[in-house]
């Protein structure tokens, strides 16, 4: 479908949260016919009813009633699709756009591929799951700028058209079996981002993952990832040489293309430290060499970049006594590559809701890195059941409790981390209140227990 579809066009919208609300403004501008509807009440929502009495536009509350559930329930029978926000708003862009969807890391290199066009003085815009909607931007960057799209796999499994010129595929593993049946179905989400593309795009995957490549004298794509003919195929690795694409070699950065291979940056020199954010790097200088951005605005991105709030974020430092905050580590995956990143002993509050993860992967490691481990949240029982007994496990009724029980157990040069590992909806309203409500915490409680670990300043980041 075009803009030009939409036109007296009935359009039901499922929530109407920031993405519902930006893309009604957006279909009503283009004249079509909207109602929203939404299983929260009207105080969750008071915000955006304000917003929509002044669209005069239809909408309902505290639940889905018969005129929604008999629209969708008409539309299948038709073989009209569900449509995700993303794939509405694409209908109305005239950018560029470059996709990065992965199980980890999607937040991070979008944001550092913003900052490197931000930096080459391109037009460029950052949105999707990063919390800024697509629809609030599809019409203002024009067909010359760029579009950077993070996508998670609940929007990608709701595509149609949806065409990515550049698209990434960070990893894949374990995450979301909550809402996704299995892993293959998973998968299959994430690879959506691949499905419309056309001769002369690109797609970027991690020859590190072997759900995303198969090794040999040359890498090539997975067995059942389908690249359309004509697609230009990059790969980046931190562990070996790739053909094309960017790779780690005598800890430096280096990009290749089919002319030559070029050094890009020392490793000690990035601004993101860890061996995860070494590969969000890489998939990184990837899209830019796509997009013919010079060696130079690359390098100075990839040495100003410092990280994203929620993602192994340096709060502050009290009496020796490091706190991080990575609230964004919602599976397992993530919480590993945590404890790999920050410097041990760590005592480690972990839980949540539980999306499926396999909290045994990380004995281990916990039980090398780990001084303790404060558990809470509903997934608290099956992560004490996995770790309990490789590591000193304390439980806490919520994250105050947890915080305060991390102050009377960390030492001068241990590191507090919040990783979960899990979702935050059974105690907040997702993962950046839970990260607000921890660093809120942590200030407040470990400034105000000041002394008892010696008189070393604090830091504050």
């Amino acid at each position: 479908m075009t803009f030009r579809e939409v036109i007296c066009k009935k359009i039901a919208i499922l929530g109407m949260a920031r993405s519902g609300l930006a893309v009604a403004k957006l279909l009503k501008r283009h004249g079509a016919k909207i109602f929203l509807s939404d299983i929260k009440g009207e105080e969750e929502l008071s915000e955006s009813i304000s917003e929509l009495k002044k669209l005069g536009v239809e909408f309902e509350t505290g639940g889905h009633t018969e005129r929604v559930i008999e629209g969708r329930l008409e539309a299948k029978k038709r073989g009209l699709a569900t449509l995700s926000e993303v794939e509405i708003a694409s209908w109305f862009s005239e950018a560029h756009l470059v996709g990065i969807t992965g199980s980890n890391g999607k937040t991070t290199t979008v944001s550092l591929v913003g900052d490197i066009l931000k930096n080459a003085k391109k037009e460029v815009s950052v949105c999707g799951n990063i919390g800024l909607p697509f629809s609030e931007v599809a019409t203002t960057v024009s067909n010359g700028g760029h579009i950077v799209l993070e996508l998670s796999s609940f929007q990608l499994e709701m595509i149609d058209g949806l065409r990515l010129e550049v698209a990434v595929i960070l990893n894949i593993s374990r995450d979301h079996l909550d809402r996704h049946s299995d892993m293959p179905s998973y998968k299959r989400a994430k690879l959506r981002i691949l499905e419309n593309q056309r001769p002369g795009d690109v797609a970027i995957l991690n020859a590190d993952d072997p759900e995303l490549s198969r090794g040999g004298a040359v890498f090539s794509p997975g067995r059942d990832i389908k690249i359309k003919e004509g697609v230009r195929t990059l790969f980046f690795s931190t562990r070996r040489e790739v053909g094309e694409g960017a790779f780690v070699r005598d800890k430096e950065v280096v990009l290749r293309t089919l002319e030559r291979a070029e050094p890009i940056i020392p490793v000690w020199e990035i601004g993101i430290k860890g061996p995860h954010n070494l590969a969000n790097v890489c998939a990184a200088c990837c899209v830019a060499s796509v997009l013919e951005i010079d060696g130079e605005h690359l390098r100075e991105s990839l040495r100003s970049f410092k990280g994203v709030e929620h993602r192994l974020e340096k709060v502050l430092e009290v009496e020796g006594v490091k706190i991080v905050n990575d609230s964004k580590a919602t599976n397992v995956d993530a919480v590993w590559y945590a404890l790999q990143s920050v410097e041990a002993p760590i005592v480690l509050i972990m839980g949540g809701k539980d999306k499926g993860g396999d909290f045994l992967r990380l004995k281990d490691l916990a039980k090398k890195n780990v001084k303790y481990l404060i558990l809470v949240g509903e997934a608290k029982e099956k992560i004490k059941q996995a770790l309990g007994d490789s590591v000193s496990t304390k439980v806490a009724a919520d994250m105050e409790e947890a915080v305060k029980l991390s102050r009377q157990l960390a030492s001068e040069g241990d590191t507090v981390l919040l990783s979960p590992g899990c979702a935050s909806f059974d105690m907040f309203n997702d993962y950046e209140q839970r990260g607000k409500v921890f660093k809120d915490l942590c200030r407040e409680i470990f400034r105000s227990h000041r002394g008892s670990l010696g008189t070393r300043r604090e830091k504050v980041k």
